[in-house]
């Protein structure tokens, strides 16, 4: 169920880690008002860190597009798997060994910034590394399926079915793992959310002691969270919609959820018992016969937290999801819908 704080995030916690795509921006453009609740966060004195699964981009590249963008970013401000990766590799086999690299820039750049050595696809190395790149080939994937086959050992940034794009979602890094082990009978040490290396690495980078990590997707960013035993924010500006909000298993659940970024600097009610269902801020929320129904009034942040904590407790206690058909959704600020 969603904790509850009587003091805004930004007192509760000292550093927020924010996903990017779905959270700061979508594609190039930026989520409506989040630059402003940036800086409002800045302001409070809590630190910020950007975090990415997407392997193929420099953290300068990014900090670039988050400062165009109107977030003032710098290079160190920004954390990827390839990073995250890359620290893994150097820790396992130590710096200046030489790594097949089989990705694009972002990859590239974090192995030489760990002291690895990128080397192709034919070279002699002691692992493989691989993530996104839109200029990968195919006779290179071929090459190193053989080569994990063979017994080198395997590190993965990140198994991202899916990545955005202008148009529309496409393959992403999850589809070549997949192809990969398929083949190869092997399954990667995988860095990036919902795995805790890239979460770790970020909190290494950021320091802190009360991290909070803050994403749209259920799979990746709250499950990542969990998984690295810290508090999580699910924004709704993102992928998450009702359906997934609704059906979201105990490990996807998050600690807080809010309309957009707006979150972080207003304290957080959570929604408590009545009678049969749950209320919260003017909402009451109830399954019945299966359906789930809200009525009431009040802010539609408190009408989204009634609808998930609802839903989770009829899919806890019945093992089936609520069925949200005929549901009137408020709209999310900043989201489109």
């Amino acid at each position: 169920m969603l904790a509850a704080s009587t003091v805004p995030l930004t007192v509760a916690y000292d550093v927020a880690m924010l996903d990017l795509d779905g959270v700061v921006y979508v594609g190039r453009d930026a989520v409506p008002g989040a630059a402003d609740h940036v800086r409002r966060v800045r302001a409070s004195g809590m630190r910020t860190a950007f975090i990415t699964n997407n392997a193929a981009r420099t953290p300068a590249s990014v900090a670039e597009h988050l400062t165009e963008l109107g977030v003032l970013a710098a290079t160190g401000d920004v954390v990827t798997s390839a990073q995250a990766a890359s620290h893994l590799l150097a820790e396992r086999h130590g710096t200046g060994s030489a790594i097949v690299c089989l990705g694009g820039d972002g990859l590239h750049a974090a192995l030489r910034e760990a002291g690895l050595v990128p080397v192709g696809v034919d070279d002699d190395a002691v692992a493989v590394a691989t993530g996104y790149g839109p200029d990968v080939l195919w006779r290179d994937i071929m090459r190193v399926a053989v080569r994990v086959r063979d017994g080198l050992p395997w590190l993965a940034s990140n198994a991202d079915g899916t990545i955005p794009t202008p148009f529309g979602l496409a393959p992403g890094h999850g589809v070549l793992i997949d192809t990969l082990s398929r083949f190869t009978g092997v399954t990667p040490v995988v860095a990036g959310k919902p795995q805790r290396p890239l979460i770790d690495e970020t909190v290494r980078r950021a320091g802190g002691r009360r991290p909070l990590m803050v994403g749209d997707r259920l799979d990746t960013d709250i499950a990542g969270a969990r998984n690295a035993g810290i508090d999580s924010l699910l924004v709704l500006t993102g992928v998450t919609r009702l359906p997934e909000l609704v059906a979201a298993r105990p490990e996807e659940r998050p600690s807080y959820l809010s309309s957009d970024l707006g979150g972080l600097v207003v304290p957080h009610p959570a929604p408590g018992r009545a009678d049969d269902g749950w209320s919260s801020g003017g909402w009451r929320g109830v399954v019945r016969d299966g359906a789930l129904v809200i009525d009431g009034d009040g802010a539609a942040d408190d009408w989204w937290r009634v609808a998930a904590v609802a839903g989770w407790d009829h899919r806890d206690v019945t093992g089936t999801v609520a069925d949200i058909t005929g549901l009137g959704i408020p709209a999310v600020a900043g989201s489109g819908r």
